[in-house]
């Protein structure tokens, strides 16, 4: 008895401290198996958020993801090269990632809670046929979620400081004669491939309307919101509405899907909105600091939703 006491005193710390927490670097898939051949619920995994690892083997992480079924999942090392990882033996809650960044500014009017709107791009074009990107060539590549807009709340607030003139020519859409904006390559990249509405001038809109009380300039204001319009696509939300083109879903397989991707309750966060029988957008409030949709939808308020159901339209 006493062998095997003393042999549990020096094992058991060995396997306490086997596991760890790690954060990836990039967001990337939870497989069922080593292989890679098989994702129940399409898991993913997002930066920013803290993992327990069970063990290392050739390369890969067993990840443990409570909630989840099977809850031990696969996930490939790289997706973690450059992430933290702190020691979870003493079972302590992981420090939480400090943005340096903000994502949100506070501005005076209301600009901590932020309503990030995002349009099904096969259904907008269904409703919108003569808007210029809707009668272009885009490669066939229209079902996947865009950015509509980025609204800082309440939606009173709008138009900060913008000369009346300018508010007038927003108002009866003479979007084309807005002034120009000023962003860079990399925005302009993600602008090309999530807000394809900028060829009718809609992120002139967009800027006029609702940027100029985000409180940074046009350049953070779009590449904030074309980053969370990236990060929710490439998200299990996305892969929910591209594997159901043709389908009908319902708001709580949608919110389902948020909470898979962003935590638990981050689907109550989220408004889905119909026309003619289509979801056309998604409203998803979010609130605080943060490089990730993650902090920000935890933090937010809820929001309710009229439109229960719809059909993913197709191209």
């Amino acid at each position: 008895m006493k062998l095997t006491s003393l042999f549990l005193a020096v094992l058991l710390p060995v396997f306490a401290y086997a596991r760890f927490t790690a954060q990836p670097s990039q967001t990337c898939e939870a497989y069922n198996n080593m292989k890679h051949t098989k994702n129940t619920h399409h898991v993913l995994l997002n930066p920013g958020h803290d993992y327990t690892v069970v063990k290392k083997h050739k390369g890969q992480y067993l990840i443990l993801l409570k909630g989840e079924s099977p809850a031990q999942r696969w996930a490939d090392g790289s997706c973690f090269s450059g992430g933290k990882r702190t020691n979870v033996a003493s079972k302590k809650p992981s420090p939480r990632k400090k943005y340096q960044k903000p994502i949100f500014p506070n501005t005076k009017k209301g600009g901590k809670t932020e309503l990030l709107v995002l349009s099904w791009q096969n259904a907008f074009c269904e409703t919108h046929r003569k808007k210029q990107e809707c009668r272009q060539d885009r490669g066939g590549d229209a079902g996947h979620l865009t950015l509509h807009g980025l609204w800082p709340q309440p939606r009173s607030n709008a138009y900060c400081k913008v000369p009346k003139k300018t508010v007038s020519r927003d108002k009866f859409h003479q979007w084309k004669t807005l002034p120009n904006i000023d962003t860079n390559p990399e925005t302009l990249e993600l602008m090309d491939r999530y807000m394809p509405g900028y060829v009718s001038y809609l992120h002139k809109h967009e800027w006029i309307k609702h940027g100029t009380c985000y409180g940074t300039t046009a350049d953070k204001y779009f590449h904030d919101g074309l980053t969370l319009a990236k990060e929710v696509d490439n998200s299990a939300v996305g892969k929910l509405l591209k594997n159901n083109i043709g389908k009908r879903v319902t708001l709580g397989v949608i919110r389902h899907a948020f909470d898979r991707a962003f935590g638990m309750g981050a689907g109550q966060r989220v408004e889905m909105k119909c026309d003619r029988g289509l979801l056309t957008e998604l409203w998803i409030n979010l609130r605080g600091h943060g490089d990730h949709i993650q902090p920000l939808i935890t933090n937010a308020p809820k929001r309710k939703s009229r439109c229960r159901q719809a059909r993913v339209d197709a191209k």
